[in-house]
């Protein structure tokens, strides 16, 4: 072997600085002081400006859940703010009730005939909001209205046109030749009545939160379908209905929070606020009321809010997995992979090195 192999396979010295440990010979960048803070200013700064939000969450949130779960657990005595453990006794005293299930059934049947009514209304109407007509803006305000008027005022109004004798509606029907109903004895026509009372505060605001999410959606797509030959009831079917998805969830799922936990319709059907003498529409919330603040027990008002809660949430997911079932995903991104499916391709994609997805695009070229 000669001295010049022997030179060539000798390791080269490195002539990086010895400030550069990468061997690049590059020197090394020491960032500022304002550098640093502006990367810690991109970093920190989204968190910053949602935290006032989880703060607030936090204490008028979390908190109060937290301290009505603990006070569930116990013969509370709200004067002196101390109470006995008595575990799950008040949980079993609320499910022994047979009030509590009358309540219960009032509770879901009013839910039941103004939660469905009103988002078939609010569909309907946010269709037609949609479309090219005059005064949009009018209509659409119009349509915003009844959600402005207080609650307590749409209770009177609506409590003075089903009164059993002399109401409105009852004078409407006698002019139809149909006898009197009466509001105020069967519970049934009670429900009825108050559902009426919800679907007109509450069809306006769900028919412009429909109708937002539709103004979203690309014109493009109906102009496609349209050339094809689909008619409006096709386009609304496979493009509408789809792609308004997560805005239907969201609609769903606040009317059914709302309507599971409707206090001031019932309270307000007539002059006593107690559910009716046999307790036609007695509701949850109202017996929670009662037994908070007429039999001043707050330990069985806590458990009771703990019962409804856990029947929301139960409600609430069924929900969720019915809208997600009948609503398909065609109009929306991603195609028709499930979100499951579109998380695997991602890891798939990232897991791939640049240098084989290049050569697999160019393969499949």
């Amino acid at each position: 072997m000669t001295v010049t192999d022997t030179a060539r396979r000798a390791p080269r010295a490195s002539t990086a600085p010895s400030g550069d440990p990468s061997g690049t010979g590059r020197p090394v960048r020491v960032l500022s002081f304002s550098q640093r803070l502006s990367r810690w200013d991109v970093k920190l700064s989204p968190y910053l400006y949602i935290s006032p939000f989880f703060i607030l969450f936090a204490i008028v949130g979390l908190f109060p859940i937290a301290y009505t779960a603990v006070i569930s657990l116990m013969d509370w005595d709200q004067i002196r703010r101390s109470g006995e453990f008595v575990g799950f006794d008040q949980y079993v005293w609320i499910l022994s009730q047979p009030k509590f299930w009358v309540a219960l059934r009032n509770t879901f049947s009013i839910f039941l005939l103004s939660s469905v009514p009103q988002l078939i209304l609010a569909m309907f109407i946010a269709v037609m909001l949609d479309k090219h007509i005059r005064a949009k803006t009018f209509w659409r305000m119009s349509a915003l209205l009844p959600y402005v008027v207080a609650p307590v005022a749409v209770g009177l109004i609506f409590n003075a046109m089903f009164a059993d004798q002399s109401g409105v509606v009852n004078g409407w029907l006698g002019a139809i030749g149909i006898g009197p109903i009466p509001w105020h004895v069967e519970p049934f026509w009670s429900h009825v009545a108050i559902a009426t009372m919800v679907n007109y505060r509450w069809t306006g605001y769900n028919a412009l939160i429909l109708l937002a999410a539709m103004q979203a959606i690309p014109r493009d797509y109906y102009e496609a379908a349209t050339v094809d030959g689909a008619g409006t009831w096709r386009q609304f079917w496979s493009i509408t209905l789809p792609s308004l998805k997560p805005t239907l969830i969201f609609v769903i799922i606040t009317s059914t929070i709302g309507g599971l936990q409707i206090f001031d319709e019932p309270r307000m059907f007539d002059q006593f606020g107690r559910g009716g003498a046999g307790q036609q529409w007695l509701t949850i919330t109202l017996y929670l009321y009662d037994i908070g603040w007429g039999d001043w027990n707050f330990g069985r008002a806590a458990a009771m809010a703990w019962i409804l809660f856990l029947i929301i949430l139960g409600i609430g997911l069924i929900n969720l997995l019915v809208t997600r079932s009948l609503v398909r995903d065609e109009g929306a991104r991603g195609g028709t992979l499930t979100r499951g499916q579109r998380r695997a391709a991602k890891r798939a994609k990232r897991a791939t090195p640049p240098a084989a997805a290049a050569l697999e695009a160019e393969a499949n070229r």
